[in-house]
């Protein structure tokens, strides 16, 4: 069983790298903290807002009940209690009340990012995947340099099949983190999905660039390799780009079967191998 000051400083870790750990944070409060709250001190506010967090990602609703009481009996009104009882309030399923309560915190601070995300987060629990699109669009006008929300949106509008402007939330992406491999590795796996000749060129080119900056991935070589001999059997490719592409998936197979060949048994690479065999162009 973890100490009571193991479990403090678990927690603590967890706000400071604004990890939610959900589960194991009701946990170590229902077991551990709990038990000798007042040892915290003045720490216990941000303690109790961190497990009433939790308990409503966990819906128990009776553990987001009793933290809601304490910290509105220490701040009563305060912005971030009545945040809170919005979150409570969607967890409840009460769309509409919650939605009013982040219109009416907004209103007061229209800089905070993460109540304009709690109002996307309402619209997506309802399933309303356009509504949701449009004031994640509007939020990423005032911050362009919010990663997350790009990547939600991109994959948003994977759901809405408008793989255009998926791709455009990944260029946003690469442009805010150039050295970020997954980034590269997702744009070229929707140009591949778009599948025009052109589109198809860029995919080899996004994946080739994924595997350089992380040689390990083995999603961008399979890509590299798929995309290189779509290219190749295609009859808008010239005779010299034809070479060119079997030549990237020749190299990209070499190096999936060396992967294979460091972390696997041989015949899962003589199957590999095999696997590969039959899609190279002739």
């Amino acid at each position: 069983r973890i100490s009571w000051e193991d479990a403090r400083e678990s927690l603590k870790q967890w706000r400071e790298e604004n990890d939610r750990r959900s589960e194991e944070t009701v946990d170590l409060w229902l077991n551990t903290i709990s038990k000798n709250v007042d040892r915290l001190g003045d720490e216990k506010w941000v303690v109790y807002e961190q497990v009433c967090t939790a308990a409503l990602d966990c819906h128990r609703m009776l553990l987001a009940k009793e933290c809601l009481i304490k910290l509105n009996e220490e701040f009563p009104g305060s912005a971030r209690v009545r945040k809170l009882e919005a979150m409570q309030l969607e967890a409840l399923e009460k769309y509409e009340e919650a939605s009013l309560r982040y219109d009416a915190l907004l209103a007061e601070d229209e800089a905070s990012a993460a109540l304009h995300k709690r109002k996307v987060a309402v619209l997506l629990a309802q399933n309303l995947i356009p509504e949701a699109i449009k004031d994640l669009s509007d939020y990423l006008k005032k911050f362009m340099g919010d990663q997350e929300a790009w990547l939600q949106l991109s994959h948003l509008y994977i759901q809405e099949y408008d793989l255009p402007k998926a791709a455009f939330c990944l260029e946003e992406l690469i442009l805010c983190n150039p050295h970020n491999h997954l980034y590269y590795q997702r744009y070229a796996e929707i140009q591949y999905t778009i599948g025009s000749f052109d589109a198809m060129e860029l995919a080899r080119s996004y994946f080739a660039q994924a595997v350089k900056l992380n040689p390990n991935n083995i999603r961008a070589l399979y890509g590299l390799f798929m995309a290189s001999n779509h290219i190749a059997s295609s009859s808008k490719c010239s005779v010299q780009k034809k070479k060119d592409n079997q030549r990237y998936a020749t190299w990209a197979s070499q190096q999936i079967a060396k992967k294979y060949q460091e972390h696997q048994c041989e015949d899962q690479v003589k199957l590999l191998e095999g696997m590969i065999g039959s899609l190279q162009v002739n």
